[in-house]
């Protein structure tokens, strides 16, 4: 195992959590931060993810269905290709 192994762990680093009788859990910076699987793991659990849920995660995960979002909530997004291109069209 590598030295960051353990800080990947979403199942291990949950069932401490539970175990210990967590209510809640920061994930820090990175690591699992950005981790959708971790964020509904710790929802299916009763425990509190300390920043946006499992869904917000994976919305903002795929950046073409983030700019859709933000453009139907009616925010500003700068002028770009309307999805994805090819190399040779940009």
């Amino acid at each position: 195992a590598t030295p960051v192994a353990p800080y990947l762990d979403a199942q291990a680093i949950v069932a401490i959590a539970v175990k210990e009788g967590c209510t809640a859990v920061h994930p820090g910076y990175g690591f699992l931060s950005e981790n959708e699987h971790f964020a509904r793991l710790c929802a299916e659990k009763g425990i509190k993810f300390v920043g946006p849920d499992a869904d917000t995660i994976d919305l903002f995960g795929d950046k073409t269905k983030a700019k859709e979002a933000a453009v139907k909530a009616g925010l500003p997004v700068l002028t770009s290709s309307p999805g994805m291109v090819k190399a040779a069209e940009a």
